[in-house]
């Protein structure tokens, strides 16, 4: 397997100017500006979130349309079915919608149809199966509101057309290259060409925030609410978990910054059932979330369910009203995550296996068929791929139709992954059934006899896309780090810059050390314990390298030997006491 290497962020001068300007610690100052690539940014929107800096929701393309034909719903009667996908951006939607209809809007729960497709047996989005579904209902909603979905599916959405029923979509995946869905009554989505919000990175769950946020206003004009009727802020906790699970830009966004803060302080309040059980279930009594714990901890479990199994469950846990509710419903949860890990860690070894001849050739857009892998966990081991091999990965698996495979994309920084699968079925248009998605991630469908063509035709794109350049694994580093500044002081000083997450990653420094002691520790022995010094063995730290040793991973060094480090800083507390220790990123004997 391909050795990562260590790369030293690229610095932008005008926000070292700007960091400079504001005060900023050098270490502060650094990370930011190795990440923040616009010259005209504000620097204090970014380090000091907030949601002032949230545009108005009539910015975003059809949203007083979207707004007018919902409130016209609620006001008359009528039914109105929420239709969202199943993974943790499309629950958290979900739930945004439900609460503001019923809680905010007075919309009685019998008049609400929740409408969450099969994984397995329906696919992802608007699918065949669950419009199948929606259409045998009686009576039918007079109005469906997708969310996180429904861009890239107008043939179904006729169907519900034809039916008279008014379908208002709000999605923020990449319409494609035919543009939005016709059929649909409105269709708000950031990442439309022609739409004004100035922010097209924000995810599923905002833009339904968003288009909720804009009811209000419009019941409010039409005197069905009152002027002083409770506003929506209660429900960015949910968004804030969205957003982080759906790994959306959190570098030079202010409005998903500005969410991620705001939702996180709400959820750090444990007012919910589902914010309480979790932190009971990770043994975090006493500490606060981070979007580490979102991103880590609860998305995962959520979107296990989904990836497993009807995704309801994960539903009706964000929506418990009791603290037994939501254990009942966090112990499925639970369950489902621990089996997700079972066959991940099978679909991993098998995949790197199959992938070795692609390697081998050189190829740098990687696809691998699974014959015995599970659709719904295909997605996390692209990414395992991925992030191993530094190079966009496609894994796909028997789809429920035999003739079709179904596959997940992930991709690397600078490579649009939902526009290379464009190239590949503008190349050969019998190859690709369907296939949506944005820059880091897509999902597709593909024509079973068309395996091998495929996997040449994406190789071809990403290689076309890279005009020369080839990818390797890369842990990017802001710099060293020598061990006597590896400190609590120096931890606490990165918390200033939170939230972090996808383009503003935690710090990470490089450092050299001696290695005092080392040991395999994990219930399968696959993680890496070490206690690291300076080589005058003044100052120690402990550092932990999680699946240093899993599968045939082997390291270079032994005790006595230098190394030379990638590691963000972590502070551990154990029995009262907190010391801080290294997250190894990656580590290789000092040359």
């Amino acid at each position: 397997m391909l050795q990562p290497v260590f790369q030293m962020r690229t610095l932008n001068p005008e926000v070292m100017k700007q960091a400079e300007s504001l005060g900023l610690h050098p270490l502060l100052a650094r990370v930011l500006a190795g990440r923040i690539k616009s010259e005209n940014c504000n620097l204090e929107e970014i380090i000091r979130p907030g949601l002032k800096y949230i545009p108005k929701p009539d910015l975003l393309k059809d949203c007083s349309k979207a707004a007018d034909r919902i409130s016209q719903a609620i006001i008359g009667g009528e039914r109105i079915g929420v239709l969202t996908d199943y993974d943790v951006d499309g629950i958290t939607s979900h739930v945004v919608i439900y609460r503001a209809l019923t809680e905010l809007f007075g919309v009685q729960h019998d008049r609400i149809h929740s409408l969450i497709g099969h994984r397995i047996n329906d696919g992802y989005g608007v699918s065949a199966g669950l419009i199948s579904r929606i259409l045998e209902q009686t009576p039918l909603p007079d109005v469906i509101i997708t969310a996180d979905c429904g861009s890239s599916d107008e043939a179904r959405l006729e169907l519900l057309k034809q039916a008279g029923i008014d379908v208002v979509v709000t999605d923020h995946h990449a319409l494609p290259e035919e543009g939005a869905p016709v059929s649909a009554y409105a269709v708000v989505n950031p990442t439309q060409s022609d739409c004004d919000y100035p922010d097209a990175t924000i995810a599923g769950c905002m833009v339904s925030w968003l288009v909720m946020a804009q009811v209000r206003d419009e019941l409010i004009q039409r005197q069905y609410l009152a002027e002083t009727s409770q506003k929506l802020g209660f429900l960015l906790s949910y968004v804030a978990l969205g957003t982080v699970a759906d790994c959306v830009s959190l570098g030079e966004s202010t409005v998903n910054r500005a969410v991620v803060h705001t939702g996180l302080s709400l959820i750090n309040r444990f007012d919910l059932p589902c914010w309480r059980v979790i932190r009971q279930l990770l043994r975090k009594e006493n500490e606060f979330f981070d979007a580490g714990t979102l991103g880590f901890q609860l998305g995962p479990r959520i979107n296990a369910r989904g990836r497993l199994d009807d995704p309801y469950a994960a539903l009706h846990y964000m929506l418990a009203g009791t603290d037994h509710q939501a254990e009942h419903y966090l112990a499925i949860l639970d369950q489902d995550n621990e089996d997700r890990k079972a066959i991940e860690q099978e679909m991993v070894q098998e995949a790197f296996r199959l992938i070795q001849p692609q390697l081998a050739k050189n190829y740098q857009g990687l696809s691998v068929f699974l014959e015995n892998g599970h659709a719904g966990v295909q997605g996390i081991v692209a990414s395992r791929v991925t992030q191993k091999t530094g190079k966009p990965c496609v894994v796909m698996c028997p789809a429920l139709n035999p003739d079709h495979l179904s596959g997940s994309a992930r991709s690397v920084d600078g490579i649009h992954i939902r526009d290379i699968l464009q190239q590949v079925h503008d190349t050969n248009q019998s190859s690709l059934v369907k296939f949506g998605g944005h820059r880091g991630a897509a999902g597709l469908t593909l024509n079973r006899n068309s395996l091998g063509d495929f996997a040449e035709g994406f190789n071809f794109a990403v290689v076309n896309a890279l005009r020369g350049d080839s990818l390797q694994p890369v842990v990017k580093i802001d710099g060293t780090l020598q061990a006597e500044d590896i400190t609590e002081d120096t931890w606490s000083l990165f918390q200033t810059l939170q939230p972090f997450g996808r383009e503003f990653e935690q710090p990470c420094f490089s450092g050299q050390f001696l290695v005092e002691q080392l040991r395999a520790v994990g219930a399968d022995q696959s993680h890496l314990q070490l206690l690291l010094s300076n080589p005058e063995k003044t100052v120690s730290v402990k550092g932990i390298w999680f699946k240093a040793l899993a599968g045939n991973n082997k390291i270079d060094f032994k005790e006595g030997d230098y190394v030379q480090a990638a590691f963000q800083l972590n502070l551990n507390e154990f029995r009262g006491r907190k010391s801080v220790q290294l997250m190894i990123e990656h580590a290789l004997q000092a040359r």
